[in-house]
């Protein structure tokens, strides 16, 4: 497993992560969501001992990785966001590479480079320079790379960035595949419906901080029967509260000059009410987005954000 305990991460007077928590069992998908700049890198970097704490815990199936460092990295797998891979080799010689480092040799090497070439479609271009592979195929190279020496933990940091649909399913099914087989899997993800799909538990993180955490079910059942409403324009956000504050069950989540975003029971048949508050407000709309009760809806009510954001 992976445990994190009130892990804590600063950048001489920057706070980057403030006492986070949490643990991803085995044989299950550990969500962590966050917009940009949330910390959702730097935990990542504190898990794998790319960055040492600040204060805090981390181990990793049981080796703390601050005081048993080498003993934790054995037990882990990662896949970075950014390509970990040599263009000039090819892919076999890729997972020969990083299965050497994991110490692994000879007969047991060949199998699993056979194996993983077969399990991610490789195994026809397995002579090939990766420099010759389109974007799809370094994909599933990268993450070949990270599951080679058949880790125990796996960290993957948004790993079916900027693929095509065909590929990001064959990379989901084969996320799934690791923890049907075991393994525990931590999994970053700009796509909220990856989160949905494929994740048991989910933490949504911002400003260095986890705000919710729970199974799938348990974040949508925060949001209740209430509906999300993003309008953008211009608007007079000190008006615009003085009006909703007005609106019965209504919550203001984001108010700016021009994005505006509120929670409320039964949306759709309140439109015309919202209007003519906005309206006697001096707004000027210009979009309206009404989404019903979802993870999504949940994330912007927190962060005040869309999770591409």
């Amino acid at each position: 497993m992976i445990h994190v305990e009130e892990l804590q991460k600063q950048f001489g007077d920057l706070t980057a992560v403030g006492g986070v928590s949490f643990e991803a069992r085995p044989g299950s998908i550990f969500g962590l969501l966050g917009p940009n700049g949330a910390g959702k890198s730097t935990t990542i970097n504190c898990i794998s001992g790319l960055l040492k704490p600040s204060a805090g815990r981390v181990s990793v199936m049981g080796h703390d990785v601050a005081t048993d460092g080498p003993a934790s990295r054995r037990q882990l797998g990662v896949v970075p966001q950014e390509l970990a891979l040599y263009e000039d080799l090819s892919a076999r010689e890729n997972l020969g590479y990083w299965g050497a480092a994991y110490g692994m040799r000879g007969d047991r090497l060949k199998r699993r480079i056979k194996e993983v070439l077969e399990l991610t479609g490789l195994q026809d271009r397995a002579k090939e320079a990766v420099k010759n592979f389109s974007g799809g195929m370094k994909r599933r190279l990268n993450f070949a790379c990270g599951i080679v020496h058949e880790p125990k933990a796996l960290l993957l940091d948004e790993p079916t960035v900027g693929v095509d649909p065909q590929t990001r399913v064959r990379l989901l099914e084969l996320v799934r595949s690791e923890t049907d087989n075991g393994a525990c899997v931590l999994y970053t993800t700009h796509y909220m419906e990856e989160a949905e799909a494929i994740c048991d538990d989910l933490a949504i993180i911002d400003h260095g901080l986890i705000i919710a955490a729970g199974t799938l079910k348990e974040l949508r059942a925060m949001m209740g029967e209430r509906d999300l409403l993003r309008l953008t324009g211009t608007f007079e956000p000190n008006q615009v509260m003085e009006g909703i504050a007005r609106l019965e069950d209504a919550e203001l989540v984001q108010a700016e000059a021009d994005t505006l975003t509120l929670s409320l029971a039964n949306a759709s048949a309140r439109l015309s009410t919202v209007f003519q508050i906005l309206n006697d407000a001096g707004s000027d709309i210009r979009e309206t987005t009404l989404t019903q009760p979802s993870l999504e809806s949940l994330f912007i009510k927190l962060t005040g954000k869309e999770l591409r954001e």
